[in-house]
């Protein structure tokens, strides 16, 4: 059976490399970029005034991409605030926007 073993991989291609190139190969770069990484660089740039930065940040990824990935850090922070201020993420939401406070609207009940 050794030697069955032995005549394969010295017919196969992937088996004739030499042990050195089995060594794992190192971590390629990373392809692309991360849509949460540029949508965390366009906001904050957009927050400190930063046109240029922004911009780039934006470069990074589709416009669909970077929608999403706003979208996502905005409903984190705003939960995150939420908690931490003990209210509802849409009164902070509100707050936050400069709006006043909306009664939550209830369906009107069939007289």
């Amino acid at each position: 059976m050794a030697r069955v073993s032995e005549r394969l991989r010295r017919l196969l291609p992937s088996a004739r490399r030499t042990p050195r190139a089995a060594a794992p190969a190192a971590p390629r770069p990373r392809q692309g970029h991360n849509l949460f990484e540029a949508a965390a660089e366009y906001v904050a740039a957009c927050a400190e005034d930063d046109p240029a930065r922004a911009e780039e940040a934006a470069s990074r990824v589709s416009p669909g991409m970077l929608s999403f990935g706003v979208n996502e850090l905005a409903c984190r922070a705003l939960l995150t605030l939420a908690r931490e201020r003990d209210e509802s993420p849409r009164a902070v939401a509100r707050s936050l926007l400069g709006l006043r406070e909306d009664p939550v609207r209830r369906p009107a009940a069939d007289a």
